[in-house]
């Protein structure tokens, strides 16, 4: 059974439209590069209840059937920063200072008052607040920050995981390669998934729908998609009409596609391969 890999986006910014989300965007790409494939992706806000919600939720799945799960947000240690705490109760578990996020937390403070030119005071009530930054569910693991050490953690359940990257995409596209490239360097492939469509121009869905439906029932492995576009400035209206999946199964799918199109007459336009 192949990998599962979801995203979850913390943040009121993202849904009140303050910064737009750049995430999802980029962990299409940079799981598209290790020819994989982003499956789901939740959104939610810095509440606390919904935010333990969808976190169980995304442990059920690392528990059930593997999945693989990158959250990004909400997890410093100001007031609006729930994500550790409530990663913490949807497992179950107590929070604890993780040693080696502590020591890389002192290091990262050591370095800010050396650039400042100023002495490091380990017990000054700011110093001591910033080690929340490592308090993590019980047993978890830590992801390195190659931006300022501040790391991120994931929580293993049972073949799966939940792993937990900041907000600030120059810390989080570095930590979410690096947990790919770590932990599942073996999954990576070169040609895992590929799409073949055609446009095919002025036709109704409703009238190409008993053909999409005969392909997937003889082709196992692949889905047939459909976009309809009614504006398109080179093809006005069209569908662009293709099969996705392994390229055995693509490959096989994609010419009886073509064969049903021509039976009906259909005036065909572009060929896309992605």
């Amino acid at each position: 059974m192949s990998t599962t890999f979801g995203l979850i986006i913390i943040g009121d910014e993202i849904l009140s439209g303050k910064r737009a989300d750049k995430h999802l965007p980029k962990v299409i790409e940079l799981l598209a590069a290790r020819g994989l494939q982003l499956a789901y992706a939740d959104y939610v806000g810095d509440d606390p209840a919904r935010i333990t919600a969808t976190l169980a939720r995304a442990f059920n799945a690392a528990r059930e059937n593997g999945d693989v799960v990158f959250s990004c947000g909400g997890i410093g240690a100001t007031p609006d920063d729930h994500t550790r705490q409530c990663a913490a109760k949807a497992l179950g578990v107590d929070l604890a200072l993780h040693p080696q996020a502590e020591r890389l937390i002192r290091e990262r403070m050591q370095d800010v008052a050396r650039e400042q030119g100023v002495a490091y005071e380990p017990d000054r009530d700011d110093n001591i607040h910033r080690l929340n930054m490592g308090v993590f569910p019980a047993g978890a693991e830590i992801i390195p920050n190659p931006y300022n050490k501040i790391p991120g953690f994931s929580c293993r359940a049972g073949p799966g995981a939940v792993h937990f990257v900041p907000g600030f995409p120059v810390m989080a596209w570095p930590m979410v390669e690096w947990v790919l490239d770590t932990h599942y360097a073996d999954l990576r492939q070169s040609q895992a998934y590929v799409e073949k469509s055609v446009i095919v121009m002025g036709s109704m869905e409703a009238a190409l729908t008993p053909l999409m439906l005969e392909i997937e029932a003889k082709h196992a492995g692949v889905k047939v998609f459909s976009l309809p576009s009614v504006d398109h400035p080179d093809y006005g209206r069209h569908i662009e009409l293709g099969v996705k999946g392994a390229p055995p199964a693509v490959n096989a799918a994609y010419p009886a596609l073509l064969a049903g199109l021509y039976a009906v007459n259909a005036k065909l336009g572009p060929e896309l391969v992605r």
